[in-house]
């Protein structure tokens, strides 16, 4: 049997229904060519089918865009009625959509409440930091719409988390994010850093890209206010897959594990990639139609992928934060250098965190293991 691994679904490929500035994915229109880009429910049957088959105690289903909830509801219905067909005895399913929002509904959110689907919602914080870069195609900022989507959430008590792309914007007001996400009781966040090629040099980060300086001092000041509020009241993605570590576990984010992450993606018309961030020629593993998702997912071309993560710079083998670091995702490394086997773009502001919470991370690790916050 092959490592149980995740998929992450593509079902509306690159298309979108708002037009973010910072947006990677968008690009790969190019990829697969113009005009809409849908699952087909043949594809769609096959692609559960073919990974049920596999046999996982644990089998996660992730729908990431482009804008997933594009397909519309009925394609969700349809996944969960074929999930039930396909299921065999003792599989757990798990669902998860990554998504903006903006369709979001009492509808939508009943349907992802009934069947226990987790939402991650895009959000950048208020209004004035949200609406510089996630406009509409418009030029509308969609901020009131997000909200509207959170809120039909809470409504109907559907399970959500939030994202956080941090770019050159709201990085620089980490203090305001931390009170705006706490205030509604957010309970789970995750902050992405932003760094992506200037269209004029690929050598040189885009305008809206922070700085590893800028990552860094976020981080600490996050991680004060985090410490502060009180760590059982807000899951912050990066400080728990720390933990998780410490404790002697798996990284829960890909980031800093040893190897690249166990899930494929599947685009919307079957094609299978190793990661989201290398949708391209050389790292297409085939498609799910001729070839079953389990012989993908252990094909000689996802190998080669994952030993990527492990070919580290030497500067990164002398490093006092080698084991908990791994370098950091090969994607920030080869982002502005074309090469993988390099630090990463974000190092210094990696070292500066690490030198900086360790200690109390450490701390709060050996509390944990107390039982202190079992109660």
């Amino acid at each position: 049997m092959a490592r149980p691994f995740t998929l992450l679904i593509k079902p509306a490929g690159p298309d979108c229904n708002i037009a973010c500035e910072y947006c990677f994915y968008a690009c790969k229109e190019d990829y697969f060519g113009g005009g809409a880009h849908r699952m087909s429910p043949e594809v769609q049957e096959h692609l559960v089918k073919s990974y049920l088959e596999c046999g996982f105690e644990q089998s996660s289903f992730a729908f990431q865009g482009g804008e997933p909830t594009l397909m519309g509801l009925d394609f969700y219905k349809r996944l969960v009625e074929l999930q039930q067909k396909y299921g065999q005895p003792g599989q757990v399913i798990s669902n998860a959509l990554q998504t903006n929002g903006i369709l979001l509904d009492d509808e939508w959110s009943q349907f992802l409440a009934e069947y226990k689907f987790l939402s991650g919602i895009s959000l950048d914080g208020p209004k004035e930091y949200h609406d510089v870069y996630r406009k509409d195609r418009a030029g509308k900022g969609t901020y009131d719409r997000v909200m509207a989507g959170i809120e039909a959430c809470r409504r109907n008590k559907a399970e959500y988390n939030i994202l956080v792309l941090l770019n050159n914007i709201n990085v620089q007001h980490p203090d305001e994010l931390f009170d705006f996400f706490t205030d509604p009781g957010i309970q789970y966040i995750q902050f992405v850093p932003c760094v992506e090629k200037s269209a004029d040099d690929p050598h040189t980060p885009a305008p809206y890209s922070i700085t590893p300086e800028q990552y860094g001092r976020f981080l600490c000041r996050i991680f004060d206010r985090w410490t502060d509020y009180g760590v059982r009241k807000l899951s912050v993605r990066i400080f728990d897959s720390m933990l998780s570590f410490m404790l002697g576990n798996p990284h829960t984010e890909c980031t800093f594990n040893r190897r690249c992450a166990d899930y494929i993606v599947i685009e919307h018309n079957g094609d299978a990639f190793c990661c989201d961030f290398y949708v391209t020629g050389d790292t297409k593993l085939g498609n799910i139609m001729d070839t079953p998702i389990g012989e993908l997912a252990a094909g000689q071309v996802k190998r080669s992928f994952n030993r990527k993560k492990t070919e580290i710079d030497n500067k990164c083998l002398m490093c006092k934060h080698l084991d908990i670091c791994r370098g950091g995702c090969p994607k920030d490394r080869a982002m502005l250098t074309g090469t993988h086997k390099v630090p990463s773009y974000f190092c210094e502001g990696y070292k500066m965190f690490f030198a900086y919470a360790l200690p109390r991370l450490e701390m709060i690790a050996q509390d944990i293991r107390n039982g202190k916050y079992n109660d």
